[in-house]
């Protein structure tokens, strides 16, 4: 898993540069074009307009730079932190065409991270206290994932499998087209490709689970279960294979599951349904400066 800002900014390049031609195209931004001088230079500032956890600031200088190695970006706040509405987050210098040209890519790389990381954070807050920890799925946007985990991570949450390649997740099909849970764990250990990665089975009945218990697989995910078979379940494993429950996890909800005791939970609406966190750039004007040195 990726764990640096760095590390996030250094994969995110190629997103980075489509979403900037895909707005740019083989024009360029034509309104700033046709109403700036090339050489009239700009400072902006970028603001939060509600209240929030950032992630993805420093996508933002990267994006700036991208068009300009010149651009020079100060951040004011840093991913994971809790800002407040009206605060300001980052200033930017350089040439105006610049700015405008990159500002909305640069505000729907930043809004769309930091409403994913301040999503998980209630996600968060709704379990304190019960043990449970909050994980995210593989229901990513294409070609987003490495980033929506990231800022899920800088929400307070954790991270399930990257994809299909860094763990096993034994599901409801593998397990009908193999015949059954224990025929699909026996061809799994028996599969060098999977040597070494942890093994996850789904189950949806107790009597799936009791199976599965038998098996000792690193986790097992109790998908759509009813609030008094996640206890049982709980119960039932009496802490020999972790648990995590699946399915239908709202903000309302989530509190009442992980009071059964399970181990972990897992939400995909942390990234296929969190609102962005409005921010806005404007540009200085009257004399205003960004810094003295």
């Amino acid at each position: 898993m990726l764990d640096a800002c760095t590390t996030i900014v250094d994969c995110s390049g190629d997103l980075i540069r489509l979403a900037l031609a895909e707005d740019l195209g083989e024009r360029g931004d034509v309104t700033s074009l046709a109403t700036l001088t090339s050489g009239k230079r700009a400072m902006a500032r970028i603001h939060a307009r509600t209240e929030g956890v950032l992630a993805g600031l420093p996508l933002v200088a990267r994006v700036f730079r991208e068009l300009d190695a010149e651009v020079r970006v100060r951040l004011t706040r840093s991913d994971g932190e809790q800002v407040a509405a009206g605060e300001m987050l980052c200033e930017i210098e350089g040439r105006a065409v610049t700015l405008l040209g990159a500002e909305r890519t640069a505000l729907n790389f930043l809004q769309h991270l930091s409403g994913i990381a301040t999503l998980t954070r209630r996600y968060v807050d709704a379990v304190a206290g019960t043990g449970a920890t909050i994980l995210d799925t593989r229901k990513t946007t294409p070609g987003w994932r490495r980033l929506e985990k990231y800022a899920v991570r800088m929400g307070g949450g954790s991270n399930h499998r990257l994809g299909l390649h860094d763990a096993l997740l034994i599901k409801e099909n593998h397990i009908a087209a193999a015949g059954g849970i224990t025929a699909a764990l026996l061809r799994v250990r028996a599969c060098s490709a999977a040597e070494g990665l942890p093994v996850i089975i789904e189950v949806e009945r107790l009597p799936q689970l009791d199976e599965a218990l038998g098996l000792a697989p690193q986790r097992i995910l109790l998908d759509n279960m009813s609030l008094g078979d996640l206890r049982e379940a709980v119960v039932r494993s009496d802490g020999r294979v972790p648990l995590e429950a699946s399915g239908n996890m709202t903000l309302e909800r989530v509190p009442a599951v992980a009071a059964t005791g399970v181990d972990f939970i897992s939400v995909g609406a942390l990234t296929h349904s969190a609102p962005v966190l409005d921010c806005s750039m404007r540009i200085l004007t009257n004399g205003e400066t960004l810094w003295t040195n």
